[in-house]
């Protein structure tokens, strides 16, 4: 594979952190290397393959080097002001923010889902919301298989999903202190509350999963509803998720077509008190299914469990998948 000279901006937050690792792991071919970060970030060091590297303040100028791709976290704002910049020398940024993921010029990419969306890209992809991402692993399968009609999406986020300060909120709330980062305390409870609510009483997050959902799928008119709550778990999001299907179906062929899908493990053995959980999709970058039964309330319907590692496949490792495929397109 064709070695590239990469640059991760928002590398010293928790999703950039896991950037290096997964890129260390992943063996990804790069050339030269930068770290980037804003002003109060700086100066630290970072250590990646062995190496250290000083982190550079992102400014205007900071891609005015040779630099091939850029995997962005560092927020909304900075990827809409720093993305174009650096597509305009060259770069194709791949963004982990909402703020490019509905422009329809910018491709919304799954590589396991629809990996031919990045050929149409101008210079910045970007990376689904978390609980997006391993919804469309497991939808993708069956879409192909059966036509999806309506999907209904209820969620259990971990609270790194929220980022360090959520994760702190998580931990000082189990020493019975009070929250900073959400609106109620986190620890032993649930929060129906993600991100802001919007006119039509729906949470922005839940919008998120409605609207991606009908981009990366390429159904604009899919029927989608969401429900996403926030739970006392650390790592890892889970979902329940109601699919409707334009045809009639054998419960084999759901098995059959997870079973054989790119990224997904099926883990469904209820007898023995086997089915996807958190704490095991944790640091994996794969999806994980099951609970997979028939919906005895519709006629072509089915119901799944699925769970991932929200900070791993759920931003990071989808974010590297992504370069991956730029860089085999480059050769």
């Amino acid at each position: 594979m064709k070695k590239v000279n990469l640059a991760v901006v928002g590398a010293t937050g928790m999703v950039g952190r896991t950037f290096l690792k997964v890129l260390e792991e992943r063996d990804f071919p790069i050339d030269n290397f930068y770290v980037m970060a804003s002003a109060r970030s700086a100066g630290q060091k970072l250590t990646f393959r062995g190496k250290e590297y000083v982190v550079e303040e992102l400014t205007e100028h900071s891609f005015d080097k040779p630099i091939d791709i850029a995997l962005f976290s560092a927020g909304g704002s900075t990827s809409a002001k720093f993305a174009p910049i650096a597509a305009e020398h060259g770069v194709v940024v791949v963004d982990n923010s909402a703020q490019w993921r509905m422009d329809p010029e910018v491709p919304l990419v799954v590589p396991e889902v629809n990996p031919e969306d990045i050929r149409w890209n101008k210079g910045i992809i970007a990376n689904p919301n978390c609980s997006t991402i391993q919804a469309m692993v497991a939808l993708k399968p069956l879409d192909d298989l059966l036509g999806i009609k309506r999907v209904v999406y209820s969620t259990y986020q971990a609270v790194s999903g929220a980022g360090v300060a959520g994760w702190k909120d998580l931990e000082d709330g189990l020493k019975g202190m009070p929250p900073k980062k959400f609106p109620h305390p986190i620890a032993n409870n649930c929060l129906p509350h993600i991100d802001i609510f919007l006119e039509n009483g729906y949470t922005k997050e839940e919008m998120k999963m409605i609207w991606e959902t009908r981009k990366i799928l390429h159904h604009d008119q899919l029927k989608v509803t969401a429900t996403t709550v926030r739970v006392p778990v650390f790592s890892s999001h889970s979902e329940s998720i109601n699919i409707e299907f334009l045809r009639p179906f054998e419960i084999e062929e759901i098995y059959d077509a997870l079973e054989k899908a790119p990224g997904l493990v099926v883990v469904d053995d209820p007898a023995h008190d086997k089915y996807p959980l958190a704490v095991d999709a944790a640091g994996k970058d794969e999806v994980f299914v099951g609970r997979i039964r028939r919906d005895e309330s519709v006629d072509n319907g089915i119901n799944i469990w699925v769970v991932a590692d929200n900070i791993r496949k759920g931003a990071a490792t989808n974010a590297v998948q992504i370069a991956e495929l730029l860089v085999k397109n480059m050769e």
